[in-house]
């Protein structure tokens, strides 16, 4: 796992240009990561996320919403550096954590930049799909859904 560096943020831009199309209860609900993401310990997050949601204890590609694997490993996640000691199991953990109320805002600005780069996805998908084509790209637009992106574009 990558340490992150605790540095003095001067400029909080960064907050104002995060605005997730998708809350993490709605992801759920619509199908991520195969319902596996959290195992089956789900006692850190708001019950109410979890009423409409199909959890698994390992992945089930049919509780993805559009039915494909979609994303990377978790190796290739700890070997490119984006799973860092705050957030173990990696983007959406913290995502989720953040629609909590935490604020680490070091890991903050490392994630809503991600986050911001991803929507390159949401081009690829607007420029060559016809307007709400759900089949079309379905492994871009499950991997965006994992992003807060709504795939309905």
């Amino acid at each position: 796992m990558k340490k992150i560096i605790k540095k003095k943020v001067d400029n909080l831009d960064f907050y104002k240009i995060f605005k997730p199309e998708l809350t993490p209860k709605r992801m759920m609900e619509l199908g991520v990561f195969g319902g596996a993401y959290f195992g089956l310990d789900i006692k850190e997050y708001p019950k109410v996320w979890f009423k409409n949601v199909k959890l698994s204890k390992t992945f089930d590609v049919h509780l993805n919403r559009f039915k494909v694997v979609s994303g990377l490993s978790r190796e290739h996640w700890i070997e490119k550096g984006w799973i860092f000691k705050e957030d173990p199991l990696g983007w959406f953990q913290w995502y989720c954590r953040f629609a909590n109320g935490r604020r680490i805002p070091a890991m903050d600005e490392i994630q809503i930049k991600r986050w911001k780069n991803f929507r390159r996805h949401v081009l690829a998908i607007e420029k060559n799909c016809e307007k709400g084509d759900l089949g079309c790209r379905k492994r871009q637009r499950q991997a965006i859904l994992q992003w807060a992106y709504d795939p309905y574009r």
